[in-house]
């Protein structure tokens, strides 16, 4: 690998970890870059999820403050996660590619807009939730949709993470930085479950995910103190804008 493909490569890294740490949009970075390399897509895909395992270190490490207190909340994601990535990351690993290529970038899509529309949503959670005299509905559809977002993770990746917070964003009222960070460790979850299937029965280039997990590190430590300091309305919209982007690049590719 020469020099320039590993500058490339780590900075491909830090970009995507300091998007991914924020919006839940790493790969529109960290995968490109390893096609570039000359990976091919197989290859690049299992490469990437490998590489984002650091994403989820760097993005902990840097939102302690907003995990404070969410133990529970978080075994309760992770488990689901992991579940889902796991069925993901053997659906990838068991069935055509092009399966998923025209559905994933409306599933994308979805998730931007619900991101938009999670205000209102939420709101009208709070009003059924008042009037059943303040008692809480079902966790279980939240828990289903947090597992079917793990299982698209595993299997490709791209715009999980902002699936993955439009459905966290909806199912509670919270600050969007304590959502995001509990976003960054439902979708590591599914990464790392993946990622292990995949270093024992899948062609990950090292090397690659060194470079670019290296850069991923440093970017999304960085990641969650900017989620911290920004107004919460208009990141989430600029996230969403940033997901519908991604669901076309997709879908243009899946048509090319």
């Amino acid at each position: 690998m020469g020099l320039d493909t590993a500058a490339l490569l780590t900075l491909a890294g830090v970009a995507a970890g300091l998007v991914g740490s924020m919006a839940g949009l790493a790969s529109l970075f960290s995968y490109p870059a390893l096609l570039a390399a000359g990976l091919p897509p197989i290859a690049a895909n299992v490469t990437n999820t490998v590489a984002m395992i650091s994403t989820t270190t760097g993005a902990a490490a840097g939102s302690r403050q907003e995990l404070r207190g969410q133990g529970g909340r978080l075994l309760r994601l992770s488990t689901m996660a992991t579940l889902g990535g796991s069925v993901g990351a053997l659906l990838l690993l068991t069935t055509p590619a092009s399966m998923f290529e025209l559905i994933v970038p409306w599933l994308i899509a979805l998730g931007s807009t619900l991101l938009l529309l999670s205000d209102r949503l939420r709101q009208v959670a709070d009003d059924r939730a008042r009037a059943r005299g303040g008692a809480q509905g079902s966790l279980l559809p939240a828990a289903v949709a947090v597992a079917l977002v793990a299982v698209y993770g595993g299997y490709f990746g791209a715009g999980a993470g902002v699936l993955m917070l439009a459905v966290l964003s909806v199912s509670a009222t919270e600050p969007l930085p304590v959502t995001n960070a509990l976003k960054n460790i439902a979708t590591g979850a599914a990464n790392l479950t993946a990622a292990v299937l995949f270093a024992f029965l899948s062609p990950v280039d090292w090397a690659a995910a060194a470079m670019v997990g290296a850069g991923a590190l440093v970017g999304s430590w960085i990641g969650p103190a900017i989620v911290r300091r920004l107004p919460e309305r208009p990141l989430r919209i600029t996230i969403a804008l940033a997901g519908f982007g991604l669901a076309a690049h997709l879908w243009v590719s899946a048509l090319a």
